[in-house]
């Protein structure tokens, strides 16, 4: 049997199945959100979104199978990579719903924010886990944090600049790497203190009028304030996302229900063409009903909970925050699709991983879940090379 063989039957075999049933599932809700758009560019999305699967899945066996040390060095070259593609899209960008994230590369449109995402996961990860073993000047908290700070500072400012809704992920991501990166709790509650003190100011001066009107619409519509909401205009989706979820009932009222097939659907009556991304959950729950979305919902935290048991399990500390980061954006992604779709937070343009569709974000999304892999199947891989024959222990550049 060889290496590789041994490497791919000590895949977590459990957690790639709830990857391949979310899979399915979102290629079968995009199906019922836009199969019936005949003639139409969304018609044939389902199979695209297959197409994007297809490719991304050589990405995650390859993360999977390779030994994940090969971060340490080549994150460096990814991160310039995404900074560039930021850039990119800055000067050359094409301009989606209001938001100019996305580049036209052979024919196909790419989105450099989700690499950039991935590649500063990668970076975060090398400075909390390896500098201070690599540089002993970086085992100070504040000047690894320092670090930490100005690499993910720079395709932060460029990320919000161009999509507001993938520059929120940034947050999370990091405090959650953060607390697992050995950065005492003060230092936590002093950030968290500095960001509550810079939001005023950033939404006054930074968010457009556009943006500041759909965070008071969610608030409005939150407590009940309807008055102040302009209904046929910043609050028509948030309106028809709250009618879509409500009307679905327990059962939902899509091909698999019990309820009259002319029904009419809301989502495909009055939602834009982000039902197959941004708005798939209120689909969701309108097409397969309450048990539909609890099963999203579950299904989902089954793979955010399996993500922390290999979490725990890793054989060193770059192997933990890789992980602790991929769970901390999915759970990112997650919250703020699900509560956008509930109009508790602001409609803000953010796909569901593994359901909603997207090509960058699809490839993207299972090269991360490849390198959580990574970590399960090289957890007991000893970091110091074999007893030599007549010799002791040698250790090796992955000694801790």
């Amino acid at each position: 049997m060889t290496p590789l063989f041994k490497k791919f039957l000590g895949m977590h075999w459990i957690l790639t199945a709830f990857m391949a049933c979310l899979l399915a599932f979102g290629v079968y809700a995009i199906f019922n959100a836009s199969g019936y758009k005949i003639g139409s560019d969304l018609e044939l999305k389902w199979r695209d979104q297959l197409k994007w699967i297809a490719i991304g899945v050589p990405f995650f066996f390859a993360a999977s199978l390779i030994d994940y040390k090969w971060i340490r060095w080549a994150c460096w070259p990814v991160y310039l990579v995404g900074i560039g593609g930021l850039l990119a899209t800055l000067a050359f960008g094409v301009e989606i719903g209001g938001n100019k994230a996305w580049l036209l590369v052979g024919g196909q449109m790419v989105q450099p924010s989700q690499f950039a995402i991935m590649a500063g996961i990668m970076v975060l990860s090398v400075i909390f886990g390896e500098l201070p073993r690599l540089l002993p000047a970086f085992r100070r908290p504040w000047l690894r944090l320092i670090a930490a700070g100005i690499f993910a500072a720079i395709p932060t400012l460029l990320v919000v600049k161009e999509d507001l809704g993938s520059g929120l992920v940034w947050g999370p991501v990091f405090l959650a790497m953060m607390l697992v990166g050995s950065i005492p709790f003060r230092y936590l509650i002093v950030l968290l203190l500095l960001v509550l003190t810079v939001a005023p100011l950033v939404y006054v001066f930074a968010l457009k009028p556009y943006q500041q009107k759909r965070i008071e619409t969610a608030l409005y519509m939150a407590t009940g304030q309807m008055e102040k909401v302009n209904l046929q205009d910043e609050g028509w989706v948030a309106k028809h996302l709250q009618m879509a979820i409500a009307t679905g009932g327990i059962e939902g009222k899509g091909p698999e229900s019990r309820k009259a097939p002319d029904q009419a659907s809301i989502h495909r009556t009055f939602l834009p063409n982000e039902v197959i991304n941004d708005f798939i959950f209120a689909v969701i729950a309108e097409e397969f009903g309450f048990k539909g979305a609890m099963g999203l919902i579950l299904g989902l935290g089954c793979v955010l909970m399996l993500g922390i048991t290999v979490a725990f399990s890793a054989r060193d500390q770059l192997g933990r925050l890789i992980v602790v980061g991929v769970v901390a954006m999915f759970f990112a992604h997650t919250f703020q699709n699900i509560g956008m779709n509930l109009v508790v937070l602001p409609v803000i343009g953010i796909p569901i991983p593994f359901i909603s569709y997207g090509g960058t974000f699809m490839v993207v999304t299972l090269f991360l879940m490849g390198l959580v892999q990574s970590v399960w199947i090289h957890r007991n891989i000893s970091p110091v090379k074999k007893r030599g024959v007549n010799g002791p222990r040698v250790p090796d550049d992955d000694d801790d």
